[in-house]
């Protein structure tokens, strides 16, 4: 049963200087906030010392979606005449445009944020680089969202020069420019699909050498794909999280993922969830699998969107545990895990996070909680 949540019962200060702007010079030095879900008890610790942490027979799942270099700088060079080719030049050019990439809708088709947006009609024609990439405005969406069909005038794909000549999209909570550094930082070692434009942040900590501690401790490992969109740093604006419209994110279940999780149920072995798109994904599909069927299994492989709203109350089919960075005030990540750990525990270990100087957010600290 759901449980009404005001949106302020979830805020807490945090100061300025707790929110990490840089990563650790090694992903695996963060430090690592222990919470037992049980009776909220906690405790700190490291995660390099991770896999000593575990008991050794849990399923990790991870998300293996890759960070697109999705903001894009380029120029105004005018607007397609509907009835031509010809573009008309639109004064003053040129005009300094951002290009946000949100979705994918098809092959060299995206959804966008466009800044001016205002002063960029269907039609408008915009070229990045040295005009190897060009970009067309085809269609108006609600919040300044556009679709840009783009087309490539070099031997490169459309992919291709969009992965040369994007930038990194550093969450709006880190106030610097993105670095050279950042393509390598803001990316986990285990990212294969290229599909996300935030990067799934509880997966940063991990190196190759400590998921190889956690296989050698007697743990099993699989991976999903959820494309973590925009819509994760979405502020709530309603008094209340029932009043807030959620966003939705595809994510693609392998079959061999499913028979790991369900293997692992049927021998009683803890599920731990690496962050919480992973969270999102796992309990939509279970959600969408007990809807449809009384007798069926817990979960199903394939392509879905997840639409879920996990707050407290919600019910979790197969998350166990949950290795998650710390959310921002008032959010529904902040809600996820409130719902995952219980409200309180969670704003009692967040008032000893933000004494004890942990670092808060996509390149900061983490917290274990099962």
């Amino acid at each position: 049963m759901l449980i009404a949540v005001r949106t302020d019962e979830l805020a807490f200060h945090l100061p300025a200087e707790l929110i990490a702007q840089r990563p650790l010079a090694q992903r695996d030095a963060s430090r690592l906030l222990l919470l037992n879900r049980t009776d909220g008890s906690f405790e700190d610790s490291s995660f390099t010392l991770f896999p000593s942490l575990l008991q050794g027979d849990e399923l990790l799942v991870f998300n293996d979606a890759r960070v697109l270099p999705a903001r894009l700088f380029g120029h105004r060079v005018g607007v397609r005449s509907p009835h031509s080719s010809t573009v008309l030049p639109t004064p003053p050019l040129p005009g300094n445009v951002e290009v946000f990439l949100t979705r994918q809708i098809e092959l060299d088709r995206w959804e966008a944020l466009v800044k001016p947006g205002r002063k960029l009609p269907v039609g408008e024609k915009i070229v990045f680089g040295k005009a190897e990439l060009e970009g067309e405005i085809v269609e108006r969406g609600e919040l300044g969202l556009r679709t840009i069909h783009f087309y490539s005038n070099s031997e490169q794909s459309v992919a291709q020069l969009i992965e040369k000549l994007g930038h990194v999209p550093l969450p709006p909570y880190i106030r610097r420019p993105d670095e050279t550094a950042d393509r390598d930082h803001y990316q986990t070692v285990f990212a294969r699909s290229p599909v996300a434009v935030a990067a799934p942040t509880a997966g940063l900590h991990f190196t190759t050498e400590l998921l190889d501690a956690v296989r050698a401790r007697g743990c099993d490992t699989c991976e999903l794909t959820l494309n973590v969109g925009l819509g994760t740093f979405q502020p709530v604006h309603s008094e209340t999280f029932e009043e807030h419209k959620i966003h939705a994110e595809r994510y693609n279940i392998p079959e061999v993922t499913v028979d790991k999780i369900l293997q692992a149920r049927k021998e009683k072995r803890p599920i731990l969830a690496v962050g919480t798109t992973v969270v999102r994904a796992l309990e939509a599909a279970a959600a969408e699998a007990a809807g449809s069927t009384s007798s069926g299994p817990l979960l199903q492989s394939g392509r879905a969107e997840a639409k879920i709203f996990l707050l407290p109350g919600s019910p979790f089919r197969v998350v166990d545990q949950l290795l998650t960075n710390f959310h921002l005030p008032q959010s529904t990540l902040l809600a996820l895990v409130a719902a995952f750990a219980g409200t309180q525990n969670i704003l009692r270990a967040y008032r000893h996070a933000v004494e004890a100087r942990y670092r808060f957010y996509s390149y900061g600290d983490c917290m274990l909680i099962r």
